[in-house]
């Protein structure tokens, strides 16, 4: 769980628990069919692998809000670009599943391209709104990608309740405006953002940093606050290059529900970054 912004870790799952395994669209709706059964409601948890604490705190909050959890691992390649890292992106199916198994999460779904994707699939979901600007600017792509595989897998897995993280505030926001324009019927829920404790936002990409990279990494979170505490964007972009951020893709105060301008009516605001170190593309975002 979250409090304060920190994560508390709660106990484990017991030793004798066992997470079960699919990697077919037919075994998946068996296995929901029987945890169903009983009446149960299910939460889901959409990954694409690399599990960190992070990924844990959202499969220990949908156990907290439903009786079963299941959770996916797909590496989605319609949301990376031909330049971009989908082959090297990490990869740790055994580790993941034991630590999913270690709290408690009851439904490991191993989709393959194939199965998501089968021959002759030819459709996409292509998002305005919250999809506008920002991610897109740079990876135009993205939000296409994800919109279409996270349809596919809400009709597959058919949740009650989906648990993402606030990390990727953007996505949330188009994630939860799809659920609203198909009238799918499930709760998406969104958690606080999990941080080191010098506040570099968890992140599987965060692998990828050198031990000095790792050292600069948090002061993205650093300028943020600074803007939010009163700092001019300018200033903290002149700041962040010093410390050897080689490029800056945005650094944008939005209005947090609608990811527009800010306007007269905006209730609350959001500070969203993307920037890169090295070879490494880091986000974060606060509120402000």
């Amino acid at each position: 769980m979250v409090n304060n912004g920190q994560l508390i870790m709660p106990d484990t799952a017991p030793m004798s628990f066992e997470t079960k395994r699919v990697r077919t669209l037919p075994a998946l709706r068996e296995a929901i069919t029987g945890l169903r059964s009983s009446g149960a409601t299910i939460g889901f948890v959409p990954t694409m692998g690399a599990l960190h604490d992070g990924h844990l705190a959202l499969v220990r909050h949908a156990k907290s809000l439903c009786d079963k959890v299941v959770v996916s691992i797909f590496v989605n390649p319609l949301q990376f670009a031909p330049t971009e890292d989908l082959d090297r992106y990490p990869r740790d199916e055994a580790g993941d599943v034991a630590r999913l198994q270690s709290v408690g999460c009851d439904l490991v779904y191993l989709p393959t391209v194939d199965v998501l994707y089968p021959e002759n699939f030819v459709s996409r979901i292509e998002m305005k709104g919250p999809a506008l600007g920002l991610e897109t600017d740079f990876r135009p792509q993205f939000f296409s990608g994800v919109a279409t595989v996270v349809s596919k897998l809400f009709h597959q897995v058919r949740p009650d309740v989906a648990v993402f993280g606030e990390k990727d505030f953007q996505q949330l926001a188009v994630v939860r405006a799809l659920v609203r324009d198909f009238d799918m019927g499930i709760d998406i829920v969104g958690l606080p953002t999990i941080r080191e404790s010098d506040g570099l936002a968890l992140s599987s990409r965060n692998a990828y940093l050198t031990p000095e990279e790792r050292a600069i990494a948090p002061k993205l979170h650093q300028a943020l606050k600074a803007i939010r505490d009163g700092g001019s964007i300018e200033d903290a972009k002149a700041e962040l290059t010093r410390a050897g951020f080689a490029q800056i893709d945005y650094i944008a105060l939005r209005d947090a529900e609608t990811l527009g301008d800010i306007t007269p009516d905006t209730r609350s605001r959001r500070l969203l970054a993307a920037l890169w170190l090295g070879k490494t593309r880091l986000i974060d975002n606060i509120a402000a």
